[in-house]
């Protein structure tokens, strides 16, 4: 029989392992100070270093806040904190391949025609005026790219929560994050800002009057032919 040696753990991963524990657990909940390193350290028969590893493996899932001279805190985890953790990824992942970039590009039309068909049979009042005031805000915009940009990223964003589903929010509004990397100033210097504006009164004209499938290829116009605006520098793609 050959050997098959198990391998010896840091003790940073025991402490990770026991820290996740208590969190999971209910033993610490959202909103609690996580004991102090020197409470850790007594509690674990630990050195300080395995302490301090341990919990900025917690910060990096997402789990608690570091802040410098306070002690850290549970965070609560919601669709948005889980996906954000994976921002840094996924930044890397498309600035390496134009492939990718493209891929993403189509996920998330397809992601945005069943968001529009969503919205159009469940906007209430509130939701169009809110959806009117970001049209606004764009619109007054106009000539400045990152506030323009910015109201855009809303829009959609705005649409997705309408849904109710706050893992469709989440999914909205990292698609976008990730997508804006690569969204260049073709939009302000060709003038299709004003094509943006338009069709963005149509979306939301289907979504008032209820039209699900009217939405949907509102939407799909809208992104088919805004697609072109999100490409990798030159010399950047693999």
């Amino acid at each position: 029989m050959r050997s098959e040696p198990i391998p010896r753990r840091k003790l940073s991963d025991e402490v990770f392992d026991r820290l996740e524990r208590m969190i999971s657990s209910g033993e610490l909940t959202p909103g609690d100070d996580m004991p102090s390193e020197r409470e850790l350290m007594d509690r674990f028969k630990v050195g300080r270093p395995a302490i301090r590893e341990a919990m900025q493996a917690l910060e990096r899932m997402g789990l608690v806040a570091i802040s410098h001279g306070e002690r850290a805190k549970v965070l609560e985890l919601t669709a948005k904190s889980l996906f954000r953790q994976m921002d840094l990824t996924a930044k890397i992942m498309l600035a390496k391949s134009a492939d990718t970039l493209e891929h993403l590009k189509s996920a998330r039309i397809f992601f945005e025609r069943g968001m529009a068909r969503e919205a159009a049979q469940k906007a209430s009042a509130e939701d169009i005026a809110a959806l009117h005031a970001i049209l606004d805000r764009q619109r007054a915009s106009l000539g400045d790219a990152e506030a323009f940009i910015a109201a855009d990223m809303a829009f959609h964003a705005r649409i997705a929560e309408i849904s109710g589903n706050p893992i469709f929010a989440a999914v909205s509004e990292s698609m976008l994050a990730w997508l804006q990397e690569y969204h260049t100033d073709m939009l302000i210097w060709t003038g299709k800002e004003r094509f943006t504006l338009a069709e963005h009164e149509e979306i939301v004209d289907r979504l008032a009057a209820g039209d699900a499938d009217g939405a949907e290829q509102a939407m799909l116009k809208h992104l088919e032919r805004s697609r072109a605006l999100y490409t990798l520098p030159r010399g950047d793609d693999a």
